[in-house]
């Protein structure tokens, strides 16, 4: 406010005495009259120091420096009225600057100052009393004392003082003390609403403008508002927003509003009043855009909340909201998507959206420049398309999926982590799932798998085991090296993280190469770990474990020991024995690649491809070319020679080339072919099993007694394989002389090839058996027949015999 109202001559032409030349002194003198026991010239030194005072701040320090300070505090106590508003005038004055006021703290002046804030002090010491305390107040440890003296009672009197600058300045203080929680509550109780509604009216935009930032802070409170709005303050902040002429106090009267509707009793009765309707009105009107940004914020506050949502829902909100996502300005659209995205917790405003052509509107918001209002966009589509199946299609119709893809290469996480959310939404659609893949969805989620924002993660990895679910959106994930981050994910502690990621984790090892590259980068180590967590979840970390090992038969028998009749053993199946607790299971690719070493050998079962399985079929009919018998004559055990020559035109001479990818048997190739051609025919499944069993010991050696099996050289045997190929890896059709383990192995390999059930399952010391589920009845005859038994194939000892599981014969089997 430039200059102060009228101010009436407080003295009288009797009071007047001549004027004391201090001006002509200096200021020095000035100060050093402030001592004077004479009340007039006390007057006039404090009109000469105020009047120098006013001229600017290195006069403010000069009188500091020259002891100005420590007498006016005095003064400003004065039993005359005169000295005491000189005083006051010159004290306020200097008081402004920042020197003064630290200086202030070492005298307890505001009990002084505070006392003469009373109504039967005159104007002018209000004026200056006040500007006092508003320059003081502006200091934390000030504003605490100003509260703790009792200074809001008198300030809140003042407010409806005629004095405009009283009004002001005891304003500006109460607006500073408002900043503390205790003060707006006090307030509130000393009754300073009405008169802060009161000053909305005045002629001063700076006292309006304080006005509504105090009821902005105030307001906060559930009982202020309470107040406000049984004064007719909802009302009143409408009447400002309706008058153009008061456009500069719209932006701090939404603040207000925003306050009074952040409450769903505070909507319900706002609403009941028209105030809504009042709202939906002016958000339309045409306005700064600024204002109209602040006003669609007010809509997002009450949307809330469940029923203020119900409510604006009423007011049709949906069709405003359409309408401004149209406008020029890059901050209302903002605004708008912000409240789009608030109101789509309402289901009934989803289709209303959708229906009103609002979907498309907000798609288009994803090509702009603006970072914040891409961001607010597709937080608008996340929520639209959330278990929405209509407004996901209508996204994907709109050419959602294309840019959504390119979103997750932003640098925003929350415009990335709001795409991803949109795209699994999205993805559920299996024609819009392969869409969204064929725009490089795949390679574009790699990237957000690397990232550090909880958010990004949570949704990427949600959208990853959705997209998953495709077998070349795994081999593309795979191939753009997006499973080792996947992996590294499961390291993380954050519950909804890992639990994501376990179901990313379960979805890609759906395929035997994705679950053999996640086991590569150790994911089956770190699921291992969180199993045996206490506070780690277990859940799909025990499922996303068992996939990988489903899928990972290799590894699954190196850890469990154990494969079921259902788990299928196909060509690249090896045996690398049993896994320890901690130790990372090499795929076969790294074992091969490693020197010859004094361990036991990896046993591999690896079919040949069609081309070799045509040259074993004609090796088949050429004696001179194969160890196989006649069709329908038992197979008898291999020569070495014969042996020699399968290894011969198999592997290479080379010692240095390790041909982990190239590793076709064709001596076991012979045996599957023999198999299929004297086991299938075979009508008894009991005598399938048996004669399986006699050909798979003839294959490793035949039959040994259990007294002499320690004169059977099957170590030796594998000993010079590994040095013979050169290599650890050794098939398992080239072994001829082979113990549980390998016979085990090869019944389980042939069995499954040949579709006959086993299971496959490791013991102690070498031992392995295979199980087998037969009927002791006619399984044909339901009523006479009984319940199925499980027995082992012996494979060793008596090739052939089925030994009832725990019985004595079936424990010495597997046992020493």
């Amino acid at each position: 406010m430039g200059k102060r109202t009228k101010k009436e001559s407080e003295t009288s032409g009797k009071e007047m005495v001549e004027p004391l030349s201090v001006q002509s002194k200096t200021p020095a003198t000035a100060v050093l009259l402030l001592n004077s026991p004479e009340e007039d010239i006390l007057v006039k030194a404090c009109e000469a120091i105020h009047t120098f005072a006013e001229t600017g701040d290195e006069n403010k320090v000069s009188l500091l420096g020259l002891g100005a300070l420590e007498p006016l505090c005095q003064l400003i106590a004065h039993n005359n009225k005169l000295v005491r508003r000189n005083a006051f005038m010159a004290l306020g004055t200097m008081v402004t600057n920042g020197d003064v006021k630290s200086a202030l703290k070492k005298r307890d002046i505001l009990p002084s100052i505070i006392e003469k804030l009373s109504l039967e002090e005159e104007t002018v010491v209000h004026e200056f009393a006040t500007l006092c305390l508003a320059s003081l107040s502006m200091d934390f440890g000030y504003k605490v004392q100003i509260f703790e003296n009792q200074a809001l009672p008198p300030l809140i009197q003042l407010l409806s003082s005629s004095d405009p600058d009283v009004e002001k300045n005891s304003l500006e203080t109460i607006f500073n003390l408002v900043q503390d929680y205790p003060s707006r509550l006090a307030v509130h109780e000393l009754g300073g609403i009405p008169p802060l509604l009161g000053l909305l009216k005045s002629e001063f935009p700076v006292i309006q403008h304080l006005a509504l930032k105090t009821l902005q802070n105030i307001t906060t409170n559930k009982d202020t508002r309470n107040t406000f709005r049984e004064e007719q303050g909802f009302e009143k902040l409408i009447e400002i927003l309706n008058n153009t002429d008061f456009s500069d106090l719209h932006a701090e009267a939404l603040l207000v509003v925003v306050n009074c509707l952040s409450d769903s009793e505070s909507v319900h009765l706002i609403h009941k009043g028209g105030g809504l309707t009042k709202l939906m009105e002016f958000v339309l009107t045409p306005s700064m855009p600024e204002i109209q940004s602040g006003t669609v914020k007010c809509i997002t506050m009450v949307a809330h909340s469940c029923e203020s949502r119900k409510l604006l829902h009423e007011q049709d909100v949906e069709k405003v909201l359409v309408e401004l996502l149209s406008v020029a300005d890059v901050g209302v659209k903002t605004s708008t998507c912000q409240a789009v995205a608030a109101m789509s917790f309402h289901l009934a405003s989803k289709d209303s959206f959708r229906e009103l052509g609002g979907i498309p509107a907000v798609v288009e918001l994803l090509s702009n420049e603006s970072l914040e209002l891409r961001e607010a966009a597709t937080h608008a589509l996340s929520n639209l398309t959330h278990s929405n199946r209509l407004n996901a299609f209508a996204v994907y119709e709109a050419g959602g999926a294309d840019i959504l893809v390119q979103q997750l290469y932003g640098s925003c996480p929350k415009t990335v982590a709001n795409s991803a959310a949109t795209l699994h939404n999205m993805a559920g659609q299996e024609s819009i799932r392969c869409s969204i893949l064929s725009h490089g969805a795949m390679q574009a989620l790699v990237e957000p798998l690397k990232s550090t924002d909880t958010q990004v993660l949570i949704n990427t990895t949600l959208c990853l085991a959705t997209l998953a679910c495709d077998g070349e959106a795994r081999a593309e994930l795979q191939k753009d090296g997006g499973l080792e981050p996947l992996v590294n994910l499961l390291h993380s502690h954050h519950k909804e993280v890992l639990h994501n990621a376990c179901l990313a984790v379960n979805v890609c090892a759906s395929d035997e190469p994705t679950a053999v590259e996640m086991c590569k980068f150790g994911a089956l180590e770190i699921l291992q770990e969180i199993s045996q967590s206490v506070n780690r979840g277990k859940g799909f970390s025990t499922l996303a474990m068992n996939s990988l090992l489903n899928s990972n038969l290799s590894v699954k028998y190196s850890v469990t020991d154990h494969l079921a009749s259902t788990d299928i053993i196909t060509s690249g199946f090896y045996d690398a024995g049993r896994a320890h607790s901690g130790q990372r299971i090499l795929a076969l690719e790294e074992l091969c690649k490693q020197p010859v070493n004094q361990h036991r050998p990896i046993i591999v079962v690896s079919t040949v491809s069609e081309e070799i399985t045509n040259g074993a079929e004609e090796r088949q009919s050429n004696p001179s070319q194969t160890d196989t018998s006649s069709k329908g004559e038992r197979r008898t055990p291999r020569k070495k020679k014969e042996e020699d020559k399968h290894k011969d035109e198999v592997w290479p001479d080379s010692p240095t080339e390790k041909p982990w990818n190239k590793m076709d048997d064709v001596s076991l190739q012979l045996l599957v072919k023999e198999a299929k051609e004297s086991i299938l025919p075979l009508n008894d499944e009991q005598e399938q099993y048996a004669a399986l069993a006699r050909m798979v010991s003839d294959a490793m050696g035949g039959p040994v007694e259990m007294e002499k099996l320690h004169e059977f050289q099957w170590v030796l045997h594998l000993s010079e394989l590994k040095i013979q190929l050169q290599s650890n890896v050794v098939p398992i059709g080239l072994i001829t002389e082979g113990i549980y383990g390998h016979r085990a192995l090869l019944f389980k390999s042939l069995a499954d090839y040949i579709g006959l059930s086993c299971s496959l399952v490791r013991g102690e010391y070498n031992r392995a058996w295979n199980e087998v589920l037969l009927f002791s009845g006619d399984p044909s005859n339901y009523q006479h027949s009984s319940q199925p038994c499980r027995y082992i194939v012996d494979l060793m000892h008596q090739p052939g015999s089925l030994l009832a599981v725990n019985t004595a014969a079936a424990v010495q089997y597997y046992t020493i």
